[in-house]
């Protein structure tokens, strides 16, 4: 059962997955959820705030990249428990494929370190990933290799 701190109900966040050159761009977490493991920037959606507006807003604040929404294309469940493994929050992430405009990817904000990593070799690429990762890097591949043709 929520507590004053916990939600009752999942929060509504985004993740910008931005493909460039056949690599994806990652930002290993400062804060929990998943923090210090490598995932997509990203967010919660602000009050009034589409899908793509927060996952520009958020790829801005964590990397200092411009891009443009493509299309949201997958949500996915995280579940942040503590120690005892009680639920804290429900994020349901909602991914949204972008395009790289401009930008030198620098971690900010929430960002502890970012990197561009190959999609093709993102599951061994030595990195302790978010959950689904991989997954998610090859689906925004696919998707953004079928608008360029």
């Amino acid at each position: 059962m929520p507590n004053d701190t916990t939600p009752d109900r999942p929060i509504p966040a985004t993740i910008a997955i931005v493909i460039r050159s056949g690599q994806v761009l990652l930002v290993r977490r400062a804060n929990p959820p998943d923090a210090g493991r490598w995932g997509f920037p990203g967010g919660k959606i602000d009050r009034g705030e589409t899908l793509e507006q927060a996952a520009l807003r958020e790829l801005g604040e964590e990397t200092g990249v411009s891009a443009k929404a493509i299309r949201a294309f997958t949500a996915l469940d995280v579940f942040d428990r503590d120690d005892a493994g009680q639920l804290r929050r429900h994020f349901v992430l909602i991914a949204v494929l972008c395009q790289w405009m401009s930008g030198d990817a620098v971690a900010a904000d929430d960002a502890l370190e970012v990197r561009w990593v190959d999609v093709d070799g993102i599951a061994g690429a030595d990195l302790a990933l978010s959950v689904d990762v991989a997954a998610v890097a090859a689906q925004a591949a696919s998707l953004a290799q079928e608008a360029q043709s």
